[in-house]
This record gives C-alpha cells, sequence and structure tokens, in this order.
C-alpha cells in the first residue's frame, strides 16, 4: 500500500498539467535553406601531401575543390545573430586526376551583415580533424554568394580551404 501512495504522489507532481499552466511554448524557430554549389581550392601542407601519398593518392599542393553545401539557417523574428547547421561535401583534386572526398558538418552562427563562423569535424582519406570556419555571404537580390575560409589543422599538416558559390533566397 506505501509503494502504491508513493507513486500516486510521484505521478501527481510530475504531471505536465501543472508544470505548464499559464505559460506558452516559444514559437518554433523559422529556417532557411541556403543549400547550394561550391567551388574553391584547397592548400595541402608537405605533410598532408605526404600522409595522401601514402594511400597511394598523388596529388600536389594546391588542389581544386567541387561540391555542394547542404545549409540550414535558423532565425528568430528579432533578425540578429542567427545559428547555422551545415554539411559539405567536396571532390578534391578532380584537376589533378584523382577524387578525393571531404565531409564537414559545421556548426556556427551567422550576423545580419552576412558574417559566418563555425566549428565541426572534418573527414577525409588524410585524416580526421576538426575544421575552423569564416566567412562572410554577400546578397544581391534573391542571390546569396558565400565566400568562406577554413582551416584544418592535423598531426600531419593543415589543410587550408576557400570555398564561394551561390544560393538562392527563396
Amino acid at each position: 500500500m506505501r509503494n502504491v501512495v508513493a507513486a500516486l504522489v510521484c505521478v501527481a507532481f510530475a504531471s505536465p498539467l501543472y508544470a505548464q499552466s499559464g505559460t506558452q511554448a516559444p514559437p518554433p524557430a523559422r529556417t532557411l535553406s541556403l543549400a547550394g554549389p561550391r567551388v574553391g581550392m584547397t592548400f595541402l601542407s608537405d605533410g598532408v601531401v605526404d600522409k595522401l601519398h601514402e594511400r597511394n593518392v598523388d596529388v600536389g599542393q594546391n588542389i581544386s575543390q567541387f561540391g555542394w553545401q547542404f545549409e540550414r539557417q535558423f532565425y528568430s523574428k528579432q533578425g540578429g545573430v542567427t545559428a547555422l547547421n551545415e554539411w559539405v561535401f567536396l571532390l578534391g583534386g578532380l584537376d589533378q586526376n584523382v577524387a578525393i572526398p571531404s565531409l564537414s558538418w559545421m556548426v556556427g552562427l551567422r550576423t545580419r551583415e552576412g558574417a559566418e563562423f563555425g566549428v565541426g569535424p572534418n573527414v577525409t582519406p588524410a585524416g580526421v580533424a576538426l575544421a575552423l570556419a569564416a566567412g562572410v555571404t554577400m546578397r544581391a537580390g534573391v542571390l546569396n554568394v558565400p565566400m568562406n575560409f577554413a582551416v584544418v589543422p592535423t598531426k600531419a599538416g593543415t589543410r587550408v580551404t576557400m570555398l564561394t558559390g551561390f544560393t538562392l533566397r527563396r
């Protein structure tokens, strides 16, 4: 009997009816998709080139990058700083007859003026590392033109990437 009373007391105090009385849930976050193509260049340190050579990938220190960025921007009515969630898939080295895949997941912030900063994991055949990125998105009507700069420091060396592309604001 004592266990039944204790269970009923717990259920009564845990009831969401009492916890949420008189309050409203915040409005859902609005999102904006800024996905689009990306093109750029990556500069590889000697150590990264050597690491790729160990995996039978022979490239120079500068490789082309082509890919797609899946970006979702979360914002509120007040404007100002917004949160970003980005997945960036790139194929590098196509100019040197190789395809080096790269996948990054970035979480960051963008200001009202278009400046953005992000951080997240990066996976390539050269290894796994933490990517740090910054950039700016310029707007012209419904066209967004992002210009991004990313640095990926690793044990083997550093990779520096510059990307640009475009997205259409819907």
